[in-house]
């Protein structure tokens, strides 16, 4: 089976449900991911102190891979952590997966996102980057990307502009397949020319959702983005949340992939478990309808849980699901 190698901001995610007023207040846009500092973290955490809080393994690479090591696919997964207990917790979470981790070790405390859910599901994000942010060039060598089939990048990191180009230039040198999800639509505004050029030079695969997708073209329009999105890349894929999906290949196939019914408890995750589930695909060598369709089976299954993980029970359920899909 071919493996998927990610890299991305190795986080832990305190997931807590508050009203939009909470949200406002902090003045962050409601749906964005914000970046703040330690203080800003422990006064979001002070002021939270009263609200239950889940505590889980996050970064949106990360979670990808690790759907897809619940899928049974060969992962591997680059970043790095602090020398403290999230630290520990966040490698301990990998081995339990069975992914093959290179964690690397910083100066920070491990990174930390505090994802607020609203009443409608939408989830804002306050990140405080940690150490994940120091994760360098030169932390990464040629070894580590050999016998990879696709890489999968983090659109958070391309603020590291040097970051992403050295890893880029690994992965296509080691042969893989590249992919990117670009995370979010303020980042992808921030970085748009330097994703542009990227997106030209190396990567095949682009996940985006609508704001990010308007981020990148300029259009509002999905179909329209799309069309886009196709001209630098082989493989486009704008998610259009409850409407489902849309993917246009390099050979100018284009295909509406419908969502499934869900009840939408949190939608953390999203995005990660869709990617999880097109790259199940493309492992298999299934068209890319399929390959959507199963991206749209577990998007929907991730809304209705909070957070971006679900158990066991849910992995085997979900699992007879993709093979109905793939037979049918």
């Amino acid at each position: 089976m071919k493996k998927v190698l990610g890299l991305g901001n190795a986080l832990v995610d305190v997931l807590l449900k508050v009203d939009d007023k909470f949200v406002e207040d902090l003045r962050f846009k409601k749906g964005s991911m914000n970046h703040i500092d330690k203080m800003m973290l422990e006064n979001i955490i002070d002021k939270t102190r009263n609200i239950k809080k889940s505590l889980i393994t996050g970064g949106s690479v990360a979670n990808s891979i690790n759907g897809l090591a619940k899928l049974g696919v060969k992962t591997g997964y680059l970043g790095k952590v602090g020398n403290d207990e999230n630290g520990e917790f966040f490698n301990q979470c990998m081995i339990d997966n069975n992914i093959n981790a290179k964690l690397f070790r910083g100066n920070a405390g491990t990174g930390t996102a505090v994802c607020m859910i609203s009443k409608d599901s939408e989830r804002t994000f306050a990140t405080y980057l940690g150490s994940s942010i120091e994760l360098r060039p030169d932390d990464l060598y040629p070894e580590l990307f050999e016998n990879y089939e696709y890489f999968y990048l983090e659109g958070y990191m391309v603020q590291d502009h040097k970051l992403v180009q050295r890893a880029l230039e690994l992965a296509r040198n080691a042969g893989a397949l590249i992919a990117i999800d670009l995370a979010s639509f303020n980042i992808v505004e921030e970085n748009r020319d330097f994703l542009i050029d990227m997106t030209e030079k190396y990567i095949d695969i682009v996940f985006a959702n609508e704001d990010e997708a308007k981020a990148f073209t300029g259009y509002t329009d999905p179909d329209k983005a799309l069309e886009k999105i196709s001209e630098y890349c082989d493989i486009a894929v704008v998610k259009i949340g409850s409407r489902g999906s849309l993917i246009k290949s390099k050979n100018n196939e284009i295909y509406k992939i419908e969502p499934i019914s869900a009840v939408p408890a949190d939608t953390t995750g999203a995005g990660d478990l869709y990617a999880s589930g097109f790259f199940y695909g493309l492992v298999l060598g299934l068209p890319l309808d399929v390959c959507g369709n199963i991206g749209s089976l577990l998007a929907g299954k991730i809304v209705e849980v909070i957070g971006a993980k679900l158990d066991d029970n849910s992995w085997e359920e979900i699992k007879k699901d993709i093979k109905k899909i793939i037979n049918s």
